[in-house]
């Protein structure tokens, strides 16, 4: 089983959001998408907003998932490391330069311009709007997979 890997900052909104998604909508047998956030609040859980966007949309509960902070060994075990904006993108490749080919923004893999911003603290309209972003980016991103592993 291999491993994409989503990074935003926190592990609270956007890539827990970007994981869910990835992993309920994609069909491809043997890779499965985790999680991580750069600078992880201990024992933070999935922002509510989250929480209610991805249950409103894919009925998938993440209401107990607790953030992960990104490691060594998740970079290495990686296929593809997708971060949210092109910021995050440039600390990653500059602190695991060995890994650096693998290393994207989300949007810029499936050929789309611009970051996905943060919508912590913000209304659920936000959240609403980011997860239509990530929905479809990661649409982009199953679709882009199975051709570049010719899977039908």
């Amino acid at each position: 089983m291999e491993n994409i890997l989503f990074v935003c900052t926190g592990n609270t909104c956007r890539s827990c959001m970007a994981e869910a998604i990835f992993n309920s909508k994609s069909d491809i047998k043997d890779i499965k998408a985790i999680s991580a956030g750069l600078s992880v609040v201990p024992n933070s859980i999935a922002s509510k907003n989250s929480v209610v966007v991805l249950k409103e949309n894919i009925d998938v509960d993440i209401s107990s998932r607790k953030a992960l902070q990104l490691s060594n060994s998740m970079i290495k075990d990686s296929k593809i490391i997708l971060t949210m904006t092109a910021y995050m993108r440039d600390i990653l490749i500059q602190n695991f330069t060995d890994f650096k080919n693998k290393i994207y923004t989300l949007n810029e893999f499936v050929s789309l311009k611009g970051d996905i911003k943060d919508p912590f603290g913000q209304d659920i309209y936000k959240y609403r709007i980011v997860y239509a972003e990530l929905e479809n980016s990661i649409s982009l991103l199953i679709k882009k997979l199975k051709e570049d592993m010719s899977i039908n």
